[in-house]
């Protein structure tokens, strides 16, 4: 008997022992244990950056996107990405200056987002929900995001994922853009799981940032100083510009239709001989999930919140020089939450009043270098500066404008998330080589203090930070092979740049860019080399001479469109509409035959730059590999939780067989 009642208890010991795994597997978070960053599955498909991959727009209403682009009001679409049909997902412009460069360069060559979820939450690529495609404006290099982007990854600083695709538009020839994971969802669930915590991308109104921000901003009055009085002078009404509005309705009004064939990512080829959009299926209703950039910095009375002792409350600008405002430069202002509009106006996860009260708190730690382990992420910043600092980013957190960078914030810990360097390598304003090759790595400030940055002042606030920084970024300089980044890039990419037909600049500007930039890295890392071994970090010394490379050769924010011929600015990009191309060849598109070619990725030097390509079929009927839209993260999730339940059902098995 006492043998039994003994097996009794072991049999419950064990099952109580499983019941307590499943519930710690199902509700890690809530019992405190720290969630792991989890395989998505699109990290290794359209972010495999050793290959151009394909992506084919297909809609009915392309040349009306384009020519409402400064409207950024989605449309409805199809895209085909290498090879895989996904239907009826957003489409946009996208953008803040280049936005409105583009439309002033009578261009077409916009930046575009899109949104697989926009019109049904449940529709993903392979747990992506959001997709950048920039149009690599003002780099003549093809690369300085992308460069940025790979050394911010390779270094271990939690960043996005991009790659080189080529895009056609109804079959035609578009060009060479890079794909970037869209700083949202999908990215914060693949860096810290799914109980994650709060985003934010803080900038000052009409500075960017937000969607429909900075499109007033002019680089020529910039470089006059007249910017920052306009912008600082301007009200700050609220506009609703939610993801996800009613812009995202037909041209008529109506809700966009599906495909034929409706369901999301379906494994056939509908769109053989340029057929496009049908109507007939309903969908669900749009999607309204976050406000990307809306302009309110209204106090909770409806007045607009005023400047305290100099420094920008809210909207204002202050704090020191640059033209960002206070909150966007992370300063503690006060213990009020409307002094911090620039910040939770351009929230991207949902914030209750305790997240706003928290990361309060953190900046005001944060701007009095107190307890700085428990409201900074010491080592994931660190690295952050230590890439972003080297690749000279003035527009950006460091620089006058102080904008283009995400906040990660949790549970009181807050990080730096990159973001938009396509002006980095010094090519900003396009300035002085020799000083911007030897900047010193611990005065990286543009118009200003390190006090007027907390987030990065204090890196030096403490000798044994500022000596992590410096023992990181040796670290860099000995681990990462920036030549061989340039140079694997540059094999990839220098045959589809040659047969670009919208890029905004020739085969000449861009080898001529993609020398620059090497010399500018070579030179860089020297500099920075003898900067550490000479204890000299501070001051500017000229201990390399950059003298023989131009900046601007690798495109800057004035002065990198393109030349061509006698020095007048080309304009690139600029096609005819699909209206003009069908009236002069006397072409019906309609019955358009495709050319016979693959969209492989593979340019086909043998057609002309406007060529119709035909789409890899596919099994009718079969649904490309994770188009349902369930992450292989989510299948993983599900597994642990049979596994789990399996076990438990063993055990309560035992104690009956043992009872």
């Amino acid at each position: 008997m006492s043998a039994s009642k003994k097996l009794d208890q072991i049999a419950w010991a064990v099952t109580a022992f499983i019941l307590s795994l499943t519930v710690l597997f199902m509700n890690g978070g809530a019992v405190g244990l720290q969630e792991m960053a989890r395989s998505m599955g699109y990290e290794t498909r359209l972010f495999d950056n050793t290959r151009v991959h394909t992506v084919d727009i297909v809609m009915d209403d392309w040349d009306e996107l384009i020519a409402n682009a400064t409207n950024e009001e989605y449309y409805a679409a199809s895209v085909v990405i290498d090879g895989e049909a996904y239907q009826n997902v957003g489409i946009r412009a996208k953008g803040n200056t280049s936005l409105s460069t583009v439309a002033s360069m009578d261009s077409e060559r916009y930046s575009f987002k899109i949104e697989f979820d926009h019109y049904d939450s449940s529709k993903n690529y392979h747990g992506l929900d959001k997709l950048c495609l920039n149009n690599l404006i003002q780099d003549s290099t093809m690369m300085k995001d992308y460069l940025t982007y790979t050394l911010m990854n390779e270094f271990g600083v939690d960043s996005p994922l991009c790659s080189y695709v080529y895009i056609t538009v109804n079959g035609e020839d578009w060009g060479l853009y890079l794909a970037v994971e869209g700083v949202e969802d999908s990215f914060l669930e693949r860096n810290y799981g799914s109980d994650h915590g709060e985003l934010y991308k803080p900038d000052s109104s009409s500075l960017g940032g937000g969607r429909g921000n900075g499109k007033e901003f002019d680089g020529n009055k910039f470089e006059k100083g007249e910017n920052a009085a306009s912008s600082s002078n301007q009200s700050d009404t609220k506009t609703d510009t939610t993801e996800g509005s009613d812009s995202t309705k037909a041209p008529d009004g109506s809700t966009p239709p599906e495909m034929p064939g409706s369901n999301q990512g379906v494994g056939m080829n509908p769109f053989e001989k340029g057929e496009s959009t049908a109507s007939g299926s309903n969908q669900s209703d749009t999607k309204t999930d976050t406000t990307e950039g809306s302009d309110s910095t209204k106090a909770p009375d409806g007045s607009t919140p005023p400047e305290m002792n100099g420094r920008g409350k809210g909207g204002g600008f202050g704090g020191g020089a640059g033209m960002g405002s206070a909150d966007v430069k992370l300063q503690y202002i006060d213990d009020e939450l409307d002094s911090y509009s620039n910040i939770w106006n351009n929230a991207k996860t949902k914030v209750t009043e305790a997240d706003q009260k928290r990361l309060v708190e953190s900046l005001k730690k944060l701007s009095n270098t107190e307890e700085l382990e428990s409201v900074v992420d010491v080592e994931e910043v660190i690295r952050y500066f230590v890439v972003h600092n080297y690749v000279c980013n003035g527009d950006s957190y460091t620089g006058t404008m102080v904008h283009n960078y995400y906040l990660y914030e949790e549970d009181g810990r807050m990080s730096m998330i990159p973001w938009d360097y396509n002006l980095a390598f010094g090519t900003f304003q396009g300035g002085n080589a020799q000083s911007t090759v030897n900047t010193p790595i611990d005065s990286p400030i543009s118009g200003g203090s390190g006090e007027d940055r907390p987030m990065w002042n204090w890196i030096l606030s403490d000798e044994s930070y500022t000596e992590l920084y410096h023992q990181y970024f040796a670290e860099f300089l000995d681990t990462v092979d920036l030549q061989s980044i340039i140079d694997n890039a540059y094999q990839l990419i220098t045959s589809y740049v040659e047969q670009d037909p919208t890029a905004f600049y020739t085969k000449e500007e861009f080898e001529q860019g993609v020398q620059t930039l090497k010399e500018f890295c070579s030179l860089r890392s020297e500099s920075i080399s003898m900067q550490l071994e000479e204890g000299e970090t501070t001051e500017e010394m000229d201990y390399v001479d950059a003298s023989g490379i131009t900046l601007s050769d690798m495109g800057s924010m004035n002065n990198g469109m393109g030349r061509e011929g006698g020095g007048q600015n080309r304009i690139p990009g600029n096609l005819p509409s699909r209206q003009e191309q069908t009236q002069g060849s006397g072409a019906d598109e309609s019955t358009d035959e495709s050319s016979g070619s693959e969209a492989s990725g593979e340019p086909n030097s043998g057609q002309s730059n406007q060529t119709r390509r035909e789409f890899p079929s596919q099994n009718p009927g079969q649904l490309p590999e994770g188009a349902a839209g369930e992450s292989d993260a989510d299948s993983f999730g599900w597994l642990w939780i049979a596994g789990s339940a399996l076990l438990l059902g063993v055990g309560l098995l035992a104690a009956k067989l043992y009872r």
